[in-house]
């Protein structure tokens, strides 16, 4: 079966950046599992894709457009350190999480510790970055009604 709308697909990835450093893996652990069409994985993954069956092995080089979009300056911002409980250690590169006004929670990351202040990135942290992954299709099926109504793969 070919890989389209409402397929399970199974498979193995390798992630690197163009340093060809190692961001994520499937290797030694079970394969990725996700529902095709449904937004679980990056577009610019998800397009190459389509149509690939058991067994294919691909290549797949994917630009911050269509991955975790291009880095965005306007979410760089700067809170009082006294916002943080007193017995966190702040470190740069540490999530955090922050409650938006809405109620939503938001992953940010420590960019810089100072005396009196935290500057935290919203960016995600492969924004802005190509992603290169190499990619072996290990099975391929379709959806039952119940994995498309949860809209996970069971």
């Amino acid at each position: 079966m070919n890989i389209i709308e409402n397929s399970v697909v199974e498979m193995h990835y390798t992630l690197t950046d163009d340093q060809a450093i190692t961001i994520d893996t499937s290797e030694g652990k079970d394969p990725l599992s996700f529902i095709y069409g449904s937004g679980m994985i990056i577009p610019g993954l998800e397009k190459e894709l389509k149509d690939k069956t058991d067994g294919d092995k691909l290549s797949v080089v994917v630009q911050p457009e269509e991955g975790y979009g291009v880095y965005n300056d306007q979410l760089i911002g700067e809170v009082a350190k006294n916002l943080f409980q007193d017995d966190l250690e702040l470190q740069v590169g540490m999530p955090v999480q922050a409650q938006n006004q809405d109620g939503s929670v938001q992953v940010l990351t420590v960019a810089e510790v100072k005396e009196e202040t935290v500057v935290l990135d919203g960016n995600h942290p492969l924004a802005g970055k190509v992603l290169n992954f190499e990619i072996e299709i290990v099975s391929v099926r379709e959806a039952s009604a119940e994995e498309l109504e949860h809209g996970h793969v069971h």
